[in-house]
């Protein structure tokens, strides 16, 4: 029986857990920080049996005899985790870091793997999860990423292989990011100010007489949306955006503007949701 770990077991785990296990001969294991929570680590670790998955008390019982370990944390845990699974991860393992970290940040995960003799990949997932699941385009970089895109590709994945350079397939998705995130931000200020002073068909109507293919108050909706449910994800991957133009030696403050932009609406959206009727 092959065997996949998950080092985090939030909502991307858990969803790519309930559909790899379609495969046939697949074992799953799992650790994730809220293990360690006496508060909250009893409804996550019935999460994961009720998928299916066997829940370990450490990060390292959870690698033991798995070919590849997936790395879905967060981006500011991503280069821990990769330090902590040097210790641990052997010789034919693969660690898979699917966190929106920069490329400095997989660079230095990688680095962590070299004495070790596991592989390290990187994964930049390209579009949400949660609808697609593991049919969600993911690019992977690195000298093992045609090797594990091969694997998981066996078991439903759609994975990628860009480049044996690590960094790459973050630079390629933290790019994309800039635009999407920023024209996100930019949208919803837009649809703010339209509404109020009561000129969104105006404004909307000029838009489109500009940029004619685009539904611009379906558009607006959607982003609004996306920045009220995922805006705190969003500026933190903005954040590794900025990291990563700083790194360049570009100005990295509009990118830092957009993460704070994305942070500032889905505060304000939690607050609407909790606000009495």
């Amino acid at each position: 029986m092959r065997k996949i770990a998950f080092i985090g077991f939030g909502e991307v785990g858990q969803r790519f857990s309930r559909d790899l296990l379609a495969s046939d001969g697949l074992a799953i294991s799992a650790y994730d920080i809220v293990f360690d929570d006496p508060e909250r680590r009893d409804a996550r670790i019935e999460t994961a049996r009720k998928i299916g998955v066997a829940p370990a008390p450490t990060a390292a019982g959870a690698c033991q005899g798995a070919e590849v370990v997936i790395s879905a944390v967060t981006a500011d845990q991503a280069e821990a985790v990769a330090k902590s699974a040097g210790a641990f991860l052997t010789r034919g393992q693969i660690l898979f870091d699917i966190n929106s970290a920069s490329p400095g940040t997989k660079r230095r995960a990688a680095a962590h793997l070299e004495g070790s003799g596991a592989e390290y990949v990187e994964g930049a997932v390209m579009g949400p999860v949660l609808n697609p699941g593991i049919k969600v385009s993911i690019l992977t970089a690195g000298p093992a990423a045609e090797q594990a895109s091969a694997v998981l590709n066996g078991l439903g994945m759609n994975l990628t292989p860009v480049a044996r350079e690590h960094g790459r397939a973050s630079a390629i998705k933290l790019c994309r990011s800039i635009i999407i995130k920023g024209l996100e931000a930019l949208m919803v200020d837009c649809a703010r100010a339209t509404k109020g002073w009561e000129v969104e068909a105006h404004v909307f109507g000029s838009l489109a007489e500009t940029f004619p293919s685009i539904d611009w108050t379906q558009l607006a909706a959607y982003m609004n949306e996306r920045v009220a449910t995922h805006g705190a994800r969003r500026a933190a991957e903005m954040r590794e955006a900025a990291e990563m133009l700083q790194d360049m030696g570009l100005d990295p403050s509009l990118a830092r503007a957009v993460a704070d932009a994305q942070e500032r609406g889905a505060r304000s959206a939690k607050g609407l949701k909790q606000s009495p009727a």
